[in-house]
């Protein structure tokens, strides 16, 4: 999966083109997974999938075709696929070209000490949370999970972009038979930043504090998000509005509000692959370089992000943010940064009356994308918040 190689098999397929304009993009990923629960592993699997997109356009009418394998002939055979397939479309007349773009700007997504993690690694740092969970009379479960990217995309026009990336991420829950149990999670890019033991004892401290949980009746309460569960609300806030896509189908929250308060003052939301946490793949999936890109400022809305078909219809310029052609929803950011408070989590506690401290939430969805109504659940070490 070299660079060299991917690239100069891509640009020979490509020179093979019979359609006005065509793209070869690849999308690839290996994972190693350790499962486990009731304190032991349940699961340990390594996959790898690649994809091979092939794009062809020929008199505005689009063709797509895929196949998994990177040998040249097979990328070529699914480029004739592609471009047969152009001949039996409708021509979509709001297609103007495949982008060109220079290359992105280099990031530090790819650490050899994250990739090659190996399944003995994880089972022994499994043996640490188990060895915190015993120590409480608690069992735990969760997922293990490294994750290594490979990304490419060349087009006729002369683009070409390569990345590599590597994540680790690691979830647990530890409980107890008096319907306790606390949560904790942690992802990086650099495996060595995240701390097995630190993170049980975080899970242990909920669970043992969570014992005979009290029955709280429906209503509408201030709550505390720790970082899991403000996590998920941003992302949910990305597929529902954050998108091109969406936006100009005003189907968004922010459809007409650019400019205007929705939120509150305190919220700043930034698209940023470059953070230093992020680092995350500098290019969409039309090669385009992402951009860092102003999401909510102090609670008003700014800007959505775009891909180079929506960006065209709308007079306005891709950030970056393209799928692979064959996935038809929106664009959305992936690497969404919030801004920090003033206040630390005592304080934040001894500011509300009664409210809710919640730790993360299960199984969330949407109901009313304009009105950004979830549903959800609150699980593993949920507190009760009262008089500070």
């Amino acid at each position: 999966m070299s660079e060299d190689r991917i690239l100069s098999t891509f640009k020979q397929a490509l020179s093979q083109a019979e359609s006005d304009q065509a793209e070869i993009v690849l999308e690839a990923e290996k994972l190693d997974l350790t499962r486990f629960a009731d304190s032991d592993v349940t699961q340990n699997l390594a996959t790898a999938e690649n994809k091979v997109i092939v794009r062809a356009i020929k008199n505005k009418k689009v063709g797509v075709a895929i196949t998994n394998s990177l040998e040249f002939e097979d990328i070529v055979n699914t480029l004739r696929k592609a471009e047969e397939i152009c001949v039996v479309q409708s021509p979509d007349e709001d297609f103007q070209t495949l982008p060109y773009s220079p290359s992105a700007l280099p990031v530090d997504s790819y650490l050899a000490q994250t990739a090659e993690y190996s399944p003995q690694r994880r089972a022994s740092d499994l043996q640490k949370i188990n060895s915190i969970a015993g120590q409480n009379d608690l069992k735990s479960s969760g997922a293990y999970r490294i994750t290594t990217d490979h990304a490419a995309v060349v087009n006729s026009l002369g683009t070409e972009q390569y990345w590599k990336g590597a994540e680790a991420e690691l979830s647990l829950t530890l409980s107890g038979d008096q319907d306790n149990s606390g949560y904790a999670y942690g992802w990086s890019r650099d495996i060595d930043q995240i701390l097995p033991e630190s993170l049980a004892q975080t899970a242990a401290d909920k669970a043992v504090k969570s014992v005979n949980p009290v029955r709280l009746d429906p209503g509408e309460y201030t709550v505390i998000l720790e970082p899991p569960a403000l996590g998920q609300m941003v992302l949910l806030l990305s597929f529902l509005g954050f998108g091109c896509k969406s936006y100009i189908s005003h189907r968004s929250f922010m459809s007409g509000k650019l400019g205007k308060p929705i939120l509150g003052p305190k919220i700043s939301l930034t698209e940023n692959p470059y953070h230093e946490k992020m680092q995350g793949m500098p290019f969409g999936y039309e090669g385009v370089p992402r951009q860092k890109v102003e999401l909510i400022d102090r609670g008003i809305a700014r800007n959505v992000v775009w891909n180079s078909y929506f960006a065209n219809l709308a007079g306005r310029k891709s950030t970056g943010h393209a799928h692979p052609a064959y996935k038809a929803f929106t664009p959305y950011p992936k690497y969404m940064v919030m801004d920090g408070g003033q206040s630390n989590l005592k304080e934040m506690i001894a500011s509300v009356e009664r409210g809710i401290y919640i730790t993360h939430f299960w199984y969330v969805n949407y109901l009313n994308p304009m009105r950004t109504m979830v549903t959800g659940t609150t699980i593993d070490g949920t507190f009760l918040i009262e008089n500070g």
